[in-house]
């Protein structure tokens, strides 16, 4: 009887989490979507790159964490986009770059894998 609470218990918990990564994610890609028409290195660009950073920071750890339940290869393989996003955002902060799509692209895809 307890094993059947605690496996639903852990599979609630990993249902809110999915849901609330989604979220996150979906919040990005829209932040990055409205500071797309005003440009690089505007207020909107660093609001949203500021965003993308914690958020990217807080799942490349987690991903990085020994305790995190993925399969070796698909956290590096998600640490590796991560890392990618996290530089484009960059890029795009300093007005390197005003390539918003590839970094709006990789986070949908990422947050679309989570629905």
């Amino acid at each position: 009887m307890y094993q059947s609470s605690y496996a639903a218990m852990a599979a609630d918990d990993y249902t809110l989490a999915r849901a609330q990564e989604w979220r996150a994610l979906d919040h990005a890609v829209t932040l990055l979507e409205e500071a797309r028409p005003t440009g690089a290195a505007s207020p909107e660009t660093i609001e949203a790159v500021g965003f993308l950073r914690r958020l990217w920071t807080l799942l490349i750890e987690d991903l990085g964490s020994a305790e995190n339940g993925l399969p070796e290869s698909l956290r590096a393989s998600l640490i590796s986009i991560g890392l990618f996003a996290l530089r484009q955002g960059e890029a795009l902060r300093l007005g390197q770059s005003d390539d918003f799509e590839s970094v709006i692209d990789v986070n949908k895809m990422i947050r679309d894998s989570l629905a």
